[in-house]
């Protein structure tokens, strides 16, 4: 990998990353990267397993800030956050983390709520967790959950105040354990193009998400819709989530390689504090 190499979205240990942040930095100096970017898991309103504390956001963000001092001279560092949207009073818009002094703020959805009960289901992690929160929550009605889940998307896209957004349809991965033809639905399939075209229409880039691929044969979106960014000219860039330090570059050329085979040249990344195009072939 080359000068124009960047990955904006890993996670280091002040979350569920696997390592210090400044591995993941001495990991992405050596495979080459021009600019990187941690994105811890966001606070919530209540305690997770995966997620910064409120209580560690200070310390957080003053070890990016040393790492971007000590690192200056190698790599250009950004200091960033995945922020989850629960509701209109918790997500990347609301002045908590708007007032945060981050490089770059990346939108996401985990935890979908069931409207008519108020309770909250995590529809990521493993398979066994999302099978009995599908019962508990949402009486084991998948549709029902993937409609929340887009919906819930779709909110937070309208009201904005985050640079991209991360694994778009990672409903797909524990919802296609459930139901192996989801994606080939017609009604799944119009939910996912309409979610997408709100997206082109504000104007939000979207990353491709290669951590799953080598444990799941998967990547989000899903390869299949790498055509809808094409043909809803959705900015992109490629990303691995890594969780460990040696993962920081991991299936990003293959990412590269189909989004060059459905037309797509160019994705984005982060130069001197500006979101910038690069023409693939220069990754």
């Amino acid at each position: 990998m080359g000068e124009g190499v960047t990955d904006g979205f890993s996670h280091c240990n002040f979350c569920d990353g696997k390592a210090p942040a400044e591995d993941f930095v001495r990991a992405a100096i050596e495979a080459g990267f021009h600019s990187y970017g941690i994105s811890s898991h966001s606070p919530l309103p209540f305690e997770t397993r995966w997620s910064l504390s409120k209580g560690n956001v200070e310390a957080y963000l003053m070890e990016l800030k040393r790492l971007q001092e000590k690192y200056a001279g190698q790599i250009e560092l950004y200091v960033g956050m995945e922020i989850d949207y629960l509701n209109d009073d918790w997500g990347p818009a609301v002045e908590y983390f708007q007032r945060m002094p981050l490089d770059y703020r990346i939108g996401s959805v985990h935890l979908v709520t069931e409207e008519q009960t108020g309770e909250i289901m995590d529809m990521d992690g493993k398979f066994e967790d999302f099978r009995e929160n599908l019962r508990m929550v949402f009486r084991d009605d998948l549709k029902y959950l993937v409609e929340a889940y887009f919906k819930a998307s779709s909110r937070m896209v309208e009201l904005g105040g985050f640079d991209f957004v991360a694994h778009l349809d990672k409903i797909s991965m524990n919802g296609s354990l459930m139901d192996s033809t989801l994606t080939k639905q017609e009604w799944y399939n119009r939910l996912l193009w309409d979610y997408m075209s709100l997206i082109a229409e504000r104007g939000v880039m979207v990353e491709v998400n290669t951590k799953a691929y080598t444990k799941k044969g998967m990547m989000f979106p899903n390869v299949k819709y790498f055509k809808w960014l094409k043909e809803l000219n959705i900015p992109v860039m490629v990303n691995s989530d890594a969780h460990l330090p040696q993962l920081v570059n991991d299936n990003r050329a293959l990412a590269f390689e189909w989004l060059r085979e459905v037309g797509i040249k160019s994705t984005m990344r982060l130069h001197q504090g500006a979101w910038v195009e690069v023409p693939i072939d220069n990754k």
